[in-house]
């Protein structure tokens, strides 16, 4: 029974192994390199196919990765911008004590191209406006301004006028005192603008010229605020352009720190058609910096040729005012400014009111601001207290 079982298997074994050793014929073998040669093709095409996803990916990388910077491009790179200021006063002057933010504004400017751009300058005064209430929003700026040339430029729209030393400049960490001098509040008027078109050239180096043809102020010609400067502001809503205004300013800054600029303004009738009263307003002053040392001085003064004016006294209304200044450091500075306007003038009475303001401010940073200053008033009016403020720009 082993012998048998044993021969069987030896016969199994020794088929198995003639089977195995066996060569494949050339069909056999041509059929193999077919089933080869199709799964190599198979893999190459699946290779290429893997390729062209890959290169498809890579150019919806690239893609997304170009509109995000012309997105970037469009709003951070010095194509778009905003900015502002703002300040919070108090006031303690004899009876009258009042807290208030004076100025909430932003900026937000736009350029088109290396030589077109465009400005503005949105206002919320007193915190809160409406009926009743004391604020009011304003639209100060809002001008297209194109370089006609490397010294020239044009600007059309709303603008502030080129005229004394606050109207242009007034972001609370550039000068001193809480509040700003009343020369040029009451007698130029700052802030102070219009809608016109308006062309500044250099003549030379350091020397430039502005010439401005905007809309113009309109008076009152009756009441206790006839003919006062202030009270003519059209603020370019649906401003009255019966009589328009023409400004011109020269303006001197080839020595370092020093700024001289005189301005002239006309019109031929600053009451809009109703009495014909010819106006002219010329103001001149000097701005000037030396290591620590400051020093800033205004004239202004309005002839008004009407009969009326002059009745009221107001047909001259005239002011000036010397403020001179010490940076002790980078973050304290000394002032002391001296005021004095009349907007009655014209007049043989003591009208001339006067302020005397000293004070300190501080600048925990170059576009943050913390003021104090003592107020003496003197002449037509009288008083005496102190202004709290805290200011900033960005």
């Amino acid at each position: 029974m082993n012998t048998l079982k044993t021969g069987i298997a030896l016969s199994g074994l020794l088929m198995s192994s003639a089977a195995f050793s066996a060569e494949p014929s050339n069909n056999e073998l041509l059929d193999l390199i077919q089933k080869q040669q199709k799964q190599i093709q198979e893999l190459q095409n699946q290779t290429k196919k893997t390729e062209k996803k890959a290169v498809r990916n890579d150019e919806k990388i690239e893609s997304s990765i170009t509109a995000i910077e012309q997105v970037l491009d469009k709003s951070s790179n010095n194509k778009t911008k905003i900015g502002g200021y703002g300040e919070l006063h108090y006031n303690n002057i004899e009876e009258d004590q009042s807290i208030d933010f004076h100025r909430f504004v932003l900026f937000i400017s736009h350029e088109f191209s290396d030589t077109i751009r465009f400005v503005s300058e949105f206002e919320l005064e007193h915190a809160l406006s409406g009926s009743a209430q004391p604020g009011e929003v304003e639209l100060e700026q809002a001008y297209v301004e194109i370089d006609l040339t490397d010294i020239t430029l044009l600007k059309s729209g709303v603008f502030l006028v080129p005229v004394g030393i606050t109207n242009e400049t007034h972001e609370p960490p550039s000068f001193y005192g809480v509040e700003r001098n009343p020369v040029e509040k009451n007698i130029i008027p700052s802030t102070w603008w219009e809608a016109g078109a308006a062309i500044s050239t250099q003549l030379s180096k350091g020397v430039t010229a502005d010439f401005a043809i905007h809309s113009g102020l309109s008076v009152p010609t009756s009441g206790n605020k006839s003919f006062l400067i202030r009270s003519g502001r059209q603020k370019a809503a649906k401003a009255n352009a019966d009589s328009l205004a023409y400004t011109a300013r020269i303006k001197y800054s080839a020595i370092p720190g020093l700024e001289l600029a005189a301005s002239y303004q006309h019109q031929t009738d600053v009451t809009q058609g109703s009495l014909d009263a010819n106006a002219n307003l010329f103001s001149a002053h000097i701005s000037y910096t030396n290591n620590n040392f400051g020093l800033k001085a205004l004239y202004a003064t309005w002839k008004i040729d009407s009969s009326i004016a002059e009745a009221v006294g107001r047909d001259h209304q005239t002011g000036y005012y010397i403020e001179p200044s010490y940076k002790i450091n980078e973050n304290f500075g000394l002032f002391a400014r001296y005021n004095a306007w009349d907007n009655n003038a014209g007049n043989s009475l003591e009208t001339e009111k006067e302020q005397s303001n000293v004070g300190l401010n501080y600048w925990p940073h170059e576009d943050v601001v913390f003021k104090v200053d003592f107020e003496n008033r003197s002449g037509a009016h009288d008083g005496k207290g102190f202004n709290l403020g805290v200011g900033y720009q960005f």
